[in-house]
């Protein structure tokens, strides 16, 4: 493993345990060339996923890609971090279950956006503003009219 600091490659896995939900290893590592620590994690990947964009553009699917997406929705908002997590490895293994080896943008963004629905509204409504390109107040006010008509439903 590389060292994210000075890019050595000499690093040593100091400590290993597996995550509150067993999904992933976290393991401490330490630089023998410049004694910085950092924390890497392993997970299982059934498979690799490739992204179809809204444009057909094709890209490699990526984990933090996700991870930061859902961080912005949540950033400031009292969510369990664990909370988070279990809904995005969730994700993935929907993901990588399914069986296609391709998978669109829209799908990721609609089980995102599921996901946040049952964990936070203002994070669900913020996710919801960039994945349906919200460009003006009244795009809020009509998402938030239907969300509180289903709620009433």
């Amino acid at each position: 493993m590389r060292c994210p600091f000075c890019n050595s490659e000499e690093t040593q896995v100091k400590d290993s345990r597996p995550t509150g939900d067993n999904t992933a290893i976290r393991r401490r590592r330490a630089c023998t060339d410049c004694g910085a620590r950092f924390t890497t994690f392993e997970r299982v990947q059934i498979r690799e996923l490739t992204v179809v964009k809204k444009n057909g553009q094709r890209s490699p699917f990526e984990r933090e890609k996700l991870e930061r997406s859902v961080s912005i929705a949540t950033r400031k908002r009292q969510v369990d971090p664990e909370k988070i997590d279990r809904m995005i490895n969730g994700i993935v293994r929907q993901l990588e279950s399914s069986g296609d080896q391709e998978v669109s943008s829209e799908k990721i963004g609609e089980l995102v956006m599921e996901g946040l629905s049952h964990i936070d509204s203002v994070a669900y409504v913020r996710f919801a503003s960039v994945y349906k390109e919200f460009r003006e107040a009244k795009d809020f006010e009509e998402f938030i009219g239907d969300l509180h008509s289903e709620v009433s439903n």
